[in-house]
């Protein structure tokens, strides 16, 4: 069963676990589990998904229940009024807080097809983080005798496409568990360590205009129990790993 965090006549948001597809896509044709199909299963109703979540993302993930609903939210989205909070783990220490503002251009279409160079545009695309905790290892990994590590809060401005993972690349503090942008050997010294094999990037909550009446909609959800244990497992603390959720 999928984790309900909200639910009314119009949307619903579920804690998708990292692993779990939104939909079906074409790099992924040999899956059979999506959470799209999950959730309307679940409760019964045809479900539209508002937003997207890599597979190895967990957290927050809204839906529509019906065609006018998601219009509007698609509208948020792309408008990038919608307010949206992320954890990640990632390699060695950035500064405390900073913007990153570095143009990024869609690689795939929605189906997961990879896009002709000509038709890919850079299009601006800016990510606020925090840094909330950090550690140091007295283990040899890479280059270095000493490893680093740090938890850091990510608000992005805009939606680009993986835009926080390339994001993290582009400053050379790559997410943990990130196969295509992160390092592999850190990837796989975290993973050995901590037992769990994951992305270690979390969506904790999203701000919406409610379509219905215009409210302010703030669902919230912190990390999943698999996220805070591969933080622990490294040594990282901060009171927004403390209230494990699913």
């Amino acid at each position: 069963m999928l984790d309900i965090l909200f639910r009314d006549e119009q949307l619903v948001a579920i804690h998708k676990p990292a692993g779990l597809l939104v939909h079906r896509s074409d790099l992924d044709r040999h899956e059979t589990r999506f959470a799209v199909q999950l959730l309307r299963d679940q409760i019964g109703c045809h479900v539209y998904p508002a937003h997207r979540l890599d597979r190895g993302t967990s957290g927050v993930l809204l839906f529509a229940l019906d065609r006018g609903t998601a219009s509007e939210l698609g509208q948020q989205f792309e408008a990038n009024t919608v307010g949206k909070r992320y954890l990640a783990v990632l390699r060695g220490w950035p500064a405390e807080s900073g913007i990153i503002d570095h143009a990024l251009t869609r690689q795939f279409d929605d189906f997961g097809r990879k896009l002709d160079a000509g038709s890919r545009v850079p299009q601006p695309a800016f990510t606020a983080f925090r840094r909330l905790a950090q550690v140091e290892l007295a283990v040899a990994v890479d280059r270095y005798a000493r490893t680093r590590y740090a938890l850091v809060e990510l608000l992005p401005e805009t939606g680009r496409q993986h835009q926080l993972r390339r994001h993290m690349k582009h400053i050379a503090h790559p997410i943990i568990g990130d196969a295509t942008w992160g390092k592999g050997i850190h990837n796989r010294f975290v993973a050995a360590l901590s037992g769990i094999p994951r992305l270690m990037l979390a969506c904790t909550g999203i701000r919406i205009r409610h379509p219905g009446d215009g409210r302010e909609i703030a669902i919230d959800c912190p990390p999943a129990t698999d996220f805070a244990a591969v933080a622990t497992a490294l040594g990282l603390r901060h009171p927004s790993l403390e209230s494990i959720a699913r």
